[in-house]
């Protein structure tokens, strides 16, 4: 699945996480570092890697399907009037080095590249720590900076056109079960209710296992959840909802998300002081 070295991330002498530098999937996919398998602490998986629903979905990372045209999240990319269109704008996310690399955690440096040009260069800082004896967290801030002479603007289907897809940014591929799992937030409840409203929370609940997803800086938390739980499973943070995101010449956009990977069902009252304790340590 992999050509390079990967990282290892541990809580308490365990393994949770399998960071992959170079996934070996098609161009056509947007080939990006990403975890998987990523588990809880009694080993249950939460992340998918390519599957068959959707081939692009590679388990836990920051993906993008219009940096300035080009389509840094895999597959088709939605045209306005059009849809839906097979087109050869597929980017890649490239592993430059990690500047530090520990069993709790680690910081890349990566190049985001299309068309042989480079657009952006990330700094990714990936973090695991211990909550209790049946959750950790993950804590990952992606700080994205555009080295181009000119501005680049960040869309989604959403900003192209099609209303309520508006995916991009930070992306979780949960596990395809049996049952959809339960989308919730500390006021609403379903998938239609939590999707595309901001919430300092959103929770996702399968068999044996929940993610509780929170903003952990204010830029973070303005972006709105992108939720899926009948088609697929799978959650993330909005970066262009609505409107188009600039980023000028030599700006850097920085999000972070921390989220909560607990054993079991987790109830709200339960949810909120997990993420308030990741949050906050």
């Amino acid at each position: 699945m992999t050509t390079d070295d990967t990282a290892v991330l541990r809580v308490a002498g365990r393994p949770v996480g399998r960071y992959l530098t170079r996934p070996e999937v098609p161009a056509r996919l947007s080939p990006r570092p990403c975890l998987h398998p990523v588990t809880t602490l009694a080993g249950t998986t939460v992340t998918e890697f390519a599957p068959a629903d959707h081939l692009h979905h590679l388990g836990v990372g920051v993906a993008v399907p219009d940096v300035e045209g080009h389509n840094f999240w895999g597959g088709r990319t939605y045209v306005r009037d059009r849809g839906p269109t097979e087109l050869d704008n597929h980017g890649t996310q490239r592993h430059t080095s990690f500047q530090l690399r520990d069993p709790d955690g680690f910081v890349e440096e990566l190049r985001w590249i299309a068309g042989g040009v480079e657009l952006l260069r990330e700094r990714r800082t990936v973090a695991a720590t211990e909550l209790t004896d049946i959750a950790w967290a993950l804590d990952f801030t992606f700080s994205l900076t555009n080295i181009t002479a000119g501005p680049l603007g960040f869309g989604s289907p959403a900003t192209n056109g099609r209303p309520g897809a508006a995916y991009g940014g930070f992306f979780w591929r949960a596990p395809k079960e049996a049952a959809a799992p339960r989308a919730f937030t500390e006021e609403r409840e379903g998938e239609e209710a939590v999707h595309g409203e901001p919430a300092d929370w959103i929770a996702l609940a399968g068999d044996g296992w929940t993610l509780v997803l929170a903003g952990a800086t204010a830029d973070t938390r303005r972006d709105p959840w992108f939720v899926r739980t009948t088609e697929y499973p799978g959650v993330g943070s909005s970066l262009a909802h609505r409107d188009r995101v600039p980023l000028p010449a030599g700006d850097t956009l920085v999000r972070r998300i921390v989220t909560v990977v607990a054993d079991g069902p987790l109830g709200r009252d339960e949810a909120t002081a997990l993420v308030r304790k990741a949050v906050t340590q």
